[in-house]
């Protein structure tokens, strides 16, 4: 439908033209609108539900977070995140860096991961050789230091078995824990709550760039259960997460479907057979 002249692209008036359109009788014509009205409708409301289903799954699993954090019991302890955990900027290297080429984390990668995509990493070249200090590790935390959208500094996700040499941008922040009695889930579960993400948020510097630093992050109280309880309470979070993961692609599978529908009508009314 579209030709080409001097690398615009322009409207072909002659095969719009060349177009066949079926045209019933007008009252058949009457008839099939009325049908098309209602059935849009319908779609259209069922889409609705589907829609406000899906929010509610997602929802679900951050109110349940929500809650745990806001009903700790009296034997939690409060601790500062600076008081469990070192930290360290990610490295920044530029496009004439002529050193090693290692895998590295970037904010793109974030998304809404909990886990690091540690086998789909861009490979960069950085300045010399990787420092052993700025590998990164298993159980490794990083969490988004500076961004335009405001909303995204302070995300965060955690690093599995690590088998071969990765690093981090200099846009985002590691997090390393100093003891085996704080489980690094645990934790990165509660800096992906609201409570935890307002905090880092409105830690942000910058007017057109966002920064979070690592004084703002050190200053982040977290509420710590025993070990025990920490395990326990990542296992009934993934118990949760896999419900509601299975609940949103039911729902997303049904808003596609209901597209396919609205189509489906369509061709059936355009072919008579309405």
């Amino acid at each position: 439908m579209q030709s080409h002249s001097t690398g615009i692209r322009n409207l072909d008036s002659k095969l719009y033209k060349s177009i066949e359109i079926p045209f019933p009788p007008l009252p058949e014509q009457h008839r099939i609108v009325k049908i098309l009205d209602v059935v849009f409708e319908n779609i259209e409301k069922a889409k609705e539900n589907a829609q406000k289903n899906l929010q509610n799954s997602k929802e679900l699993f951050e109110l349940y977070l929500e809650n745990i954090f806001i009903s700790s019991g009296n034997n939690w302890d409060d601790k500062t995140l600076g008081e469990i955990a070192t930290f360290r900027n990610g490295m920044n290297f530029t496009k004439r860096s002529r050193g090693e080429t290692i895998k590295i984390v970037g904010v793109k990668d974030f998304q809404k991961n909990f886990w690091i995509p540690l086998e789909n990493l861009e490979s960069v070249t950085i300045d010399g050789k990787l420092n052993e200090t700025d590998y990164l590790r298993e159980n490794d935390i990083l969490t988004v230091r500076s961004n335009g959208n405001p909303k995204l500094i302070g995300r965060c996700m955690l690093a599995g078995r690590v088998i071969e040499k990765i690093s981090h941008s200099g846009f985002t922040i590691r997090i390393r824990l100093i003891s085996n009695r704080n489980f690094a889930q645990y934790i990165c579960h509660y800096l992906k709550s609201k409570i935890a993400k307002k905090h880092l948020i409105e830690s942000g510097t910058g007017i057109n760039i966002k920064s979070l630093n690592q004084v703002a992050l050190s200053s982040l109280v977290i509420p710590i259960p025993s070990l025990k309880e920490q395990k326990s309470i990542v296992a009934k979070l993934d118990a949760l997460s896999a419900e509601t993961k299975k609940l949103e692609a039911i729902y997303q599978q049904k808003l596609a479907d209901l597209e396919e529908l609205k189509k489906s009508v369509l061709k059936k009314a355009f072919a008579g057979e309405l």
